[in-house]
């Protein structure tokens, strides 16, 4: 069995997964580690959860300190780019702890924030630059940030980039890195516009593979409700206050959706909270927090948010409305049956979603099982109390003065991007920061 020490990293990597405990790499990171520290360019297909960043950010950080150099002003030596801000910051706070006994510099860019603090920040350069594509145009955009000095190039969750319309923003971020690099490429699956998009990056790249394209967690059970729409609500919170539950996740399509459950759930007496790319940047860290520590045990998200979200303890996955890409299924129930832990996925599939569960089954090549509605289901549904009415002008107040969100769909390369300053709080020790790893 390979084991950590094996691996030939640099002494204070080897001792800072002694301090997490660390001794058996997972298979991508037994893997992929040799030929990264070989220099070599790589392809991964990996679902989430198994252990991918390390597998990227240890041999990364063995190079970059291994060759010594200043950072370049205005620049970077290491790009990680990730599709959400979530995922953005956990990668980031995974190079910080991995890079703890090294003297490297660690960032975070990403929308939601003051633009204006991170051009401040970037001035003086950063060794690991860790950025949403959105972000990070808006940087080069306004000749705060340069990638002439990339040496590592780490494309994280490409096929969640491409599902969130980036394609335009990667194809100009890749005109911009210079010729000679190492490139990384990860997605969980490899449909033919994922590969041909590695096909760009990388230069005769190793593959590596850790399970089947597009599976699905081989411990979670999987269970489908059919349903009407409008009953959706009221079974989600029987199901809710019948499961074991630990924690929670539920599914929805829409960022209007996911706060219309969380007033359902909330007028039952069940403790929820949204997450979406409506809400600012301290709201989605509030409510993360929250769902972290346990305050709260049911978390509603959109796919915006479905590979940020790395909590241990989650048990049940619940998809209130099945994704039209079948791909995003598999990323969604992926956040339980974590760490050799089981899990259970149960989707709510009203009529007109009956295609896409056909097409989820297709993909992942597993049938689900069906469940009836619970006993006695219209009459407990209606004695379920009705979450008030908002008043007019709710939704709006809700999210005024959070910045313009184009880290996500919809956002065309070159569009004029405008955000409206605000004081965002604290929200994680190198968020929007560059962070010194080590070092005095």
């Amino acid at each position: 069995m390979t084991k950590f020490s094996d691996l030939y990293l640099a002494e204070p990597l080897q001792k800072a997964l002694a301090a997490k405990g660390y001794e058996v790499p997972t298979p991508i990171q037994a893997q992929a580690i040799p030929p990264l520290l070989d220099g070599r360019d790589l392809c991964g297909i990996a679902q989430t959860g198994t252990g991918k960043t390390a597998a990227f950010a240890l041999p990364s950080l063995h190079r970059l300190a291994a060759s010594p150099r200043p950072r370049p002003p205005g620049g970077c030596r290491m790009l990680v780019l990730a599709p959400t801000r979530e995922l953005a910051s956990q990668i980031a706070e995974s190079f910080v702890e991995y890079g703890k006994f090294m003297r490297l510099s660690v960032a975070t860019v990403f929308g939601g924030v003051p633009i204006g603090k991170q051009i401040r920040q970037m001035g003086s350069g950063v060794d690991i630059l860790v950025a949403t594509p959105g972000r990070l145009l808006d940087l080069i955009d306004q000749r705060a940030l340069s990638l002439k000095n990339v040496e590592i190039f780490v494309l994280d969750e490409a096929d969640q980039m491409l599902d969130l319309g980036f394609i335009h923003a990667l194809k100009r971020i890749d005109q911009l890195l210079p010729a000679k690099r190492q490139s990384l490429f990860f997605s969980a699956t490899m449909p033919k516009a994922i590969a041909e998009l590695g096909d760009r990056f990388l230069t005769d790249p190793i593959k590596v593979a850790v399970a089947p394209q597009a599976t699905t967690a081989e411990r979670v059970e999987q269970f489908a409700i059919l349903c009407n729409q409008t009953e959706k609500a009221a079974l989600l919170i029987m199901k809710i206050r019948s499961e074991p539950i630990d924690r929670a996740l539920v599914f929805s399509r829409t960022k209007h959706g996911a706060d219309k459950v969380v007033k359902h759930l909330k007028a039952s007496g069940i403790g929820a909270e949204a997450i979406h790319g409506n809400k600012s940047q301290p709201q989605r860290e509030r409510a993360l927090g929250q769902f972290r520590s346990g305050e709260i045990k049911i978390l509603v998200a959109t796919d915006i948010a479905a590979r940020g979200i790395d909590v241990g303890g989650v048990s049940h996955v619940f998809n209130f409305e099945l994704p039209n890409v079948s791909e995003q299924y598999v990323h969604r129930i992926g956040r339980t049956a974590r760490a050799g832990a089981s899990g259970i996925a149960i989707a709510f599939v009203a009529d007109d979603e009956k295609a896409y569960l056909r097409s989820i089954e297709k993909l992942t090549r597993i049938k689900m099982e069906m469940l009836p509605l619970p006993d006695n289901f219209l009459a407990e549904k209606a004695k379920l109390p009705k979450p008030a009415p908002s008043a007019p002008g709710d939704e709006r107040r809700s999210d005024r003065g959070a910045p313009r969100r184009h880290d996500g769909p919809g956002a065309p390369s070159g569009e004029k991007r405008r955000f409206a300053p605000r004081r965002s709080g604290s929200v994680g020790a190198h968020k929007g920061a560059v962070r010194k790893v080590g070092g005095r």
